[in-house]
């Protein structure tokens, strides 16, 4: 089974991962989904899906402009992780909440989620609709705030969910 990688990025940083997370993990595909839109995603069975948090705690616009098709899609059978980023200091009510909001529409729809992400004490956010008995529902980054962080955080998470989504 192939696995794939759906995003969508504003300024870059979202697409940057994606790339990252496909380089380590090998024999992904990347997909824009400004440009493939959200119906390609029922070709696949393993699906890792990034989303960037934008204001007080929304969707990406790509995502927020996708969202009824995204919604309606039936993710029994498949297996999907997720990644998402966010700003910590500018929004520490809200870091990566579209993770979040991602990660429930995909459980209600059937999906197995696997790559939860339990390094929540490396973080100094305030609240997140992304964490769930204590752990975030994937792969919480912060570009603008611990950049240093990102690379190491990206390649430990691929190690994690090398074997659930390959």
């Amino acid at each position: 089974m192939a696995t794939a990688i759906f995003y969508a990025s504003s300024t870059g940083n979202t697409s940057g991962v994606a790339k990252d997370i496909a380089k380590i993990l090998g024999s992904v595909e990347t997909f824009d989904i400004a440009s493939t839109g959200v119906e390609k995603i029922k070709e696949y069975d393993k699906i890792i899906l990034g989303s960037s948090t934008w204001g007080e705690g929304d969707l990406q616009d790509d995502w927020e402009e996708l969202w009824d098709d995204f919604s309606e899609i039936d993710f029994s059978g498949k297996i999907v992780a997720l990644f998402g980023l966010g700003d910590q200091d500018g929004y520490p009510d809200n870091y990566v909440d579209a993770m979040g909001l991602i990660y429930e529409k995909v459980i209600e729809n059937g999906a197995k989620v696997v790559g939860l992400w339990d390094v929540t004490d490396e973080y100094f956010h305030d609240e997140s609709h992304a964490i769930k008995d204590g752990s975030f529902v994937g792969l919480a980054l912060d570009d603008d705030n611990q950049n240093e962080l990102t690379q190491e955080r990206v390649t430990a998470w691929c190690e994690q969910i090398r074997s659930e989504i390959l």
